[in-house]
């Protein structure tokens, strides 16, 4: 029997048309007829956050690219480490959503005190502000070299990734989700940031999800050793 699937939200925006749908009790989010993401899985994500947390020092500012479906801001928000969350949203209609239908699935974070909301495009903001974080997690994209929009490449390459470890304070951590290997960006990451490690997660059908963590060092590493690269699995 097929699933039924009902539409809950549809909104078209500067980028093209979003859509909120239910199915088998689980939300998906849609973009310009493409498949995104959905709420059945988010392991990744979670340990996206969790493993740049256990870096941090408590009292620690925390920065998240991209809110999604939830998954990582529910991580910073279930943690008492963190006394600020900015997270960076270009969308206003998810954010709207986790007001409401997606609010379970980011632990109803928007209530938080803790939490603040940017809505903006990462790298303008990036570029913009001078504020700086003990952790900077990604939940942007597919990956480095698996982008939703074309434009969202700067975050990944040399200039994106010098932008983001000038946003880091001394000793802070970058982290990075990727739904399949990208070892020429964990090389950027430990050129230009200091020590990765890399973190595989299992998924049911594919390529595991990965995520890159690289820790600044105080001179950086720029044409310098490429860092210690541990391996985990969850």
């Amino acid at each position: 029997m097929a699933e039924t699937v009902t539409v809950v939200d549809r909104v078209v925006t500067s980028r093209g048309e979003l859509v909120l749908r239910h199915s088998a009790g689980h939300f998906e989010i849609i973009s310009n007829g493409v498949f995104l993401m959905d709420t059945r899985a988010g392991g990744s994500e979670r340990l996206l956050v969790r493993e740049a947390l256990k870096l941090v020092p408590a009292g620690a500012r925390i920065l998240v690219g991209g809110l999604g479906v939830g998954f990582s801001l529910a991580e910073a928000v279930a943690s008492p480490v963190p006394a600020e969350i900015v997270v960076v949203e270009i969308e206003k209609t998810l954010v709207d959503w986790h007001r409401g239908s997606l609010a379970g699935h980011s632990g109803h974070a928007l209530d938080d005190p803790r939490v603040r909301i940017v809505t903006a495009d990462i790298v303008t903001w990036l570029r913009a502000t001078r504020e700086v974080f003990d952790a900077i997690c990604l939940d942007v994209d597919n990956g480095p070299e698996w982008t939703v929009f074309p434009p969202n490449a700067e975050l990944y390459d040399d200039a994106g990734t010098m932008l983001l470890r000038d946003r880091l304070t001394d000793g802070g951590v970058l982290a990075a989700w990727s739904a399949s290997a990208a070892p020429a960006y964990a090389a950027r990451l430990a050129a230009l940031i200091g020590p990765v490690a890399v973190h595989e997660v299992a998924v049911p059908r594919g390529e595991p999800d990965v995520v890159y963590l690289a820790r600044r060092t105080a001179d950086g590493v720029r044409g310098g050793d490429r860092g210690d690269r541990g391996r985990g699995r969850r």
